[in-house]
């Protein structure tokens, strides 16, 4: 099974379907709760390449981008491979 990382806030609405996402196909994650940590905002932003949004997501540590790039690679039938879920 892959190693799933996500940078989050609380209340974001992405988030939340990033997540669901992930949780519908039994796929357990790191979540890191970045809400009003600097220091891990600034964590995620280097290993995203720059990226500052929520969610940020690393499947095996490579940055995979948000919620739109995750729900992209499940309907392009690569999210299963990435997450080493297919046969």
């Amino acid at each position: 099974m892959a190693k799933v990382e996500i940078y989050t806030w609380q209340s974001c609405p992405y988030c939340i379907r990033a997540k669901a996402l992930l949780d519908s196909k039994q796929i357990s994650y790191h979540e890191y709760p970045i809400d009003g940590d600097s220091q891990a905002r600034l964590t995620m932003k280097d290993r995203a390449e720059g990226r500052s949004s929520v969610p940020q997501i690393f499947i095996d540590d490579k940055g995979i981008g948000g919620c739109d790039d995750l729900f992209a690679l499940d309907q392009a039938k690569e999210l299963d491979v990435l997450l080493d879920l297919s046969d």
